[in-house]
């Protein structure tokens, strides 16, 4: 059959579409499992990545742990053994650091020009807390023999000058009161002012940093006014002036640092003096038939031993120290007449507890204060008088203190303390300078 021509184009147009539409849908089922495939390759490839990532991820997490385990056992091993230059420069025993560019403070001049000053440190960083021993180290105004010990190595002069001065006012009554106001008898008043000059050398060193041995030596001026007024019917006034100087007692002494005060832990340090009777004792000097001594000494006239504890506790900004002590007289046999009829035989001294209790506080990289309490209790001495032995009074010592520390330069250090008494058995006052150098 013959198609007219007008029929031919768009039969033909129907036909190629058709098949093209049969081809797609013939193609479409290959092409979809292809693309499935596809993206689950894709799919696979990310998680490999990714367990790869969290792989690393894991692996920088463990070294970073391990680094910051290791600065922070640095950071402990520096708390506790670091040698610290400020405790050091507080204490006068160390050089002062010299300055460097960037640090902070005023400079010693005027500063180069230059385009950029780094700072040596870390920025932000607060420094390292001190240890506790370092800590006890700045306060250079806590009394002495109550301070932690010279550092191994370190050799010490400690000169000092001492003054005391006693005075002592008593009224005594020899009679009967008929009434009121009307006495008939004997009165007596007693006026004694005693003044002591003590210039010393001391010596130190440090054996180990827990370990140092001391030696003193002193030398004594005296000077005693006494004045008796007697009334009965009339006033008799008496006034005696002594003077004495000599060589004192010389002591020796070691001090042993009980533990590090680490933990929290305060300072511990034990101590051992001995005293000897170097100087002019009381039994040695001159006296008049009635008994009365012409001269002063200059020592007790006993040798004595003294054992005793310390403690030191940091508690920034102070540090707080206490003590404790006994003190052991050796009695000996004087045999000595004094006077015309008054023979001296076995004496012995009575022994001696004290205590002392302050704080010290560190001002500045140079000057420190410190202030406290101390207390010694004497016991009564033994004394055999023509076979017959007596004791006295007991004797009851309190004083506040005071101490001033001001560091002069690399090597030196001026040391002033106070002492006021506070009953009615201690010296009126004691005033103490001491300008230790550090080798």
């Amino acid at each position: 059959m013959t198609t007219p021509n007008g029929l031919a184009c768009p039969f033909r147009r129907l036909t190629l579409v058709g098949a093209t539409i049969i081809a797609l849908i013939s193609t479409a089922p290959a092409r979809a499992a292809e693309d499935v495939d596809a993206k689950l390759q894709r799919i696979e490839a990310l998680l490999v990545d990714q367990s790869a990532r969290l792989a690393a991820q894991e692996r920088k997490l463990s070294e970073q742990a391990a680094l910051i385990q290791q600065q922070q056992n640095e950071l402990r091993a520096l708390r506790d053994g670091r040698e610290d230059n400020l405790a050091e420069l507080r204490a006068g025993r160390a050089a002062a650091p010299q300055q460097q560019p960037g640090a902070l403070g005023p400079p010693a001049g005027p500063p180069p020009r230059t385009t950029a000053q780094l700072p040596s440190g870390p920025v932000g960083e607060a420094p390292a807390p001190t240890t506790t021993e370092q800590k006890a180290r700045e306060v250079a105004a806590i009394p002495e023999r109550l301070g932690v010990l010279t550092p191994k190595g370190r050799f010490v002069v400690d000169p000092a000058i001492e003054y005391v001065r006693t005075g002592a006012n008593r009224l005594t009554f020899r009679g009967v009161e008929v009434v009121p106001g009307i006495n008939l008898g004997l009165i007596e008043a007693g006026d004694a002012d005693r003044d002591a000059v003590i210039g010393s050398v001391s010596a130190r060193y440090g054996l180990t940093d827990r370990i140092e041995v001391e030696a003193r030596v002193p030398y004594v001026y005296r000077h005693d006014r006494v004045t008796t007024v007697a009334a009965a019917d009339q006033a008799v006034v008496r006034t005696l002036e002594l003077d004495a100087n000599d060589i004192g007692d010389i002591e020796v002494s070691g001090r042993y640092q009980i533990n590090s005060g680490k933990g929290g832990w305060p300072i511990f340090v034990a101590g051992l003096r001995v005293k000897s009777d170097t100087g002019v004792g009381p039994y040695d000097v001159e006296f008049d038939r009635f008994a009365v001594a012409k001269e002063l000494s200059t020592g007790s006239g006993f040798w004595a031993s003294e054992l005793g504890v310390t403690m030191l506790y940091p508690s920034d900004p102070a540090v707080i120290y206490g003590g404790v002590s006994y003190l052991h007289s050796f009695g000996k046999d004087v045999n000595k007449q004094i006077g015309d009829n008054i023979l001296v035989g076995n004496v012995d001294p009575g022994d001696g507890l004290s205590a002392s209790i302050g704080f010290g506080l560190a001002l500045n990289p140079k000057f420190s204060v410190s202030f406290g309490y101390s207390h010694h209790y004497i016991f009564p001495t033994d004394t055999e008088i023509n076979g017959t032995t007596q004791s006295s009074n007991s004797l009851s010592i309190g004083a506040l203190q005071m101490g001033l520390s001001y560091r002069l330069n690399q090597r030196f250090t001026l040391i002033n303390s106070f002492e006021f008494g506070v009953t009615s058995d201690a010296p009126d006052m004691r005033l103490t300078l001491r300008v230790p150098y550090t080798f």
